[in-house]
C-alpha cells in the first residue's frame, strides 16, 4: 500500500491532478455563466409570461370557445384572455400577444395591423373548414415581422406559448 502511495506522490501527478482540478473548476463557472445567460432568461420569459401577460383575442362570437381551450390547458389564467371585439379595437393597443381568429376578423383585419408595434406577436388562427386566407391578407400578414398563421388548434397552443417567450416586452 505504502509504494501504491508512493507512486501517486510523485510530482507528475501532483502537477497533474492540480491542473485538472482547475480545469473542472473553469468550467464548471463557464457553465454556470452560460446557463444563467440562457436558460435562466428563457424560464423568466416564460413564467413572467404565463402569469401576467395580456392576450387580446378578436373573435367575436368563437372567443368563449377560444377562451376556454387557452384556459382548460391549465397554462393561462382566465384573467389575463380579454375580449377584443370590432369596435374596440383601440383597448389591444398596450397588448403585445395579439390572437386573431381569421373568419371573423378579416373585415377589420386592417385596423389591427395598423394598430400593432414592431415587437408585438400575432397570431391569427384560421381553420382551413373555414376557408383559405387570400393573397393579399398573407401578404398583409408576411409583412409583420412577428406574425404567425396557425391552422390547428394544438399548434395554436404551442405558438401562443412560443410567442410569449420569444417576443419582447415594454418597459414600464
Amino acid at each position: 500500500m505504502d509504494q501504491v502511495i508512493s507512486f501517486f506522490s510523485h510530482p507528475f501527478f501532483i502537477l497533474f491532478s492540480g491542473m485538472s482540478t482547475v480545469i473542472v473548476i473553469v468550467t464548471m463557472l463557464y457553465s454556470i455563466v452560460l446557463v444563467s445567460k440562457g436558460v435562466f432568461p428563457v424560464l423568466w420569459r416564460l413564467g413572467y409570461g404565463l402569469s401576467k401577460r395580456k392576450i387580446a383575442v378578436f373573435a367575436d362570437g368563437r372567443f368563449d370557445d377560444l377562451k376556454a381551450m387557452l384556459v382548460d390547458s391549465r397554462l393561462f389564467r382566465e384573467k389575463n384572455i380579454l375580449r377584443i371585439d370590432k369596435g374596440s379595437i383601440k383597448k389591444a393597443r398596450d397588448i403585445s400577444l395579439l390572437l386573431v381568429h381569421w373568419q371573423v376578423s378579416k373585415d377589420f383585419f386592417e385596423e389591427i395591423l395598423a394598430m400593432i408595434n414592431d415587437g408585438d406577436a400575432l397570431i391569427i388562427y384560421a381553420p382551413q373548414n373555414e376557408g383559405r386566407i387570400d393573397d393579399a391578407g398573407r401578404d398583409a400578414i408576411n409583412r409583420n415581422r412577428n406574425a404567425i398563421i396557425v391552422n390547428f388548434r394544438g399548434r395554436l397552443l404551442n405558438d401562443v406559448l412560443t410567442s410569449m417567450i420569444t417576443t419582447g416586452y415594454r418597459q414600464k
